[in-house]
């Protein structure tokens, strides 16, 4: 078989292998940001024979202070990103109650509140009943909210005076695991565009005292789990693109 012959007939066989598809529930990891993990997963797939052209998208941002699941979609996946971001969140956070931040989390200056009594646990517990169910919440300055075409983030850093405005979220429930003054540890369940660093900073106020994130997981989007998911040290380094898993895409 001549050269021209071969290379037709290698394209002929590439052309033939089914559309690319797959998703991956990932554990991400501290201060990487979503888009990072996409690209790692996008190097692996390339290595393992899928074309530079790959679609690798994600069914919501995760922040680069947060850990845990990231769903990652893969070629004709990306289709349901919207479907995946819509669907219900799980998270652990735990608030530090004696201190404040502009970006309502460790990114920015920890400031110390000023504190004229500590709350007890049955307070703690009162407040955090009262924002379960449907609840007004203003997003924290710094997020990827778009303002006339821009992110809030980005006008925030160069100094822009950014109004947030408040729209109305789910939360399902807020469970309290831990607190031992000032850190609150709270398991969360929640649906679509809830921000837990909103949440963090109006209990806080709530209280009359300080409230930011001092870490924050999420342990679940829909049906993928933190208990199932793999952190992209433990992925193969070559992904092949032609044998993904599709489970929680049904």
């Amino acid at each position: 078989m001549g050269i021209l012959s071969a290379v037709s007939f290698e394209q002929q066989s590439h052309d033939e292998r089914p559309p690319i598809c797959g998703v991956l529930n990932i554990n991400k990891s501290l201060r990487l940001t979503s888009m990072m993990a996409c690209r790692v997963v996008k190097g692996k797939l390339k290595s393992g024979g899928a074309p530079k052209k790959v679609k690798v998208g994600h069914g919501g941002t995760l922040d680069p202070l947060a850990t845990g699941v990231l769903v990652v979609l893969i070629g004709k996946a990306t289709k349901q990103q919207d479907r995946i971001m819509g669907t219900d969140k799980a998270y652990r956070a735990v608030v530090d109650l004696a201190h404040t931040s502009e970006s309502c989390d460790m990114e920015f200056e920890q400031i110390p509140a000023v504190i004229a009594r500590k709350p007890t646990l049955e307070e703690v517990r009162a407040v955090c009943d009262r924002f379960e169910g449907d609840v007004e919440q203003v997003p924290p300055m710094y997020s990827a909210i778009r303002i006339n075409g821009r992110r809030a983030y980005a006008l925030a850093r160069q100094g822009v005076d950014v109004e947030m405005k408040s729209r109305v979220i789910r939360i399902d429930s807020i469970e309290i695991v831990e607190y031992a003054f000032p850190m609150l540890t709270i398991d969360i369940r929640c649906g679509k565009g809830t921000y837990i660093r909103s949440l963090a900073r109006d209990i806080g106020a709530e209280l009359g005292v300080g409230g930011m994130l001092a870490s924050l997981e999420r342990t679940a989007v829909g049906r993928f789990r933190i208990e199932d998911a793999l952190t992209l040290d433990e992925l193969p380094e070559v992904l092949d693109p032609w044998d993904l898993p599709l489970a929680g895409l049904e």
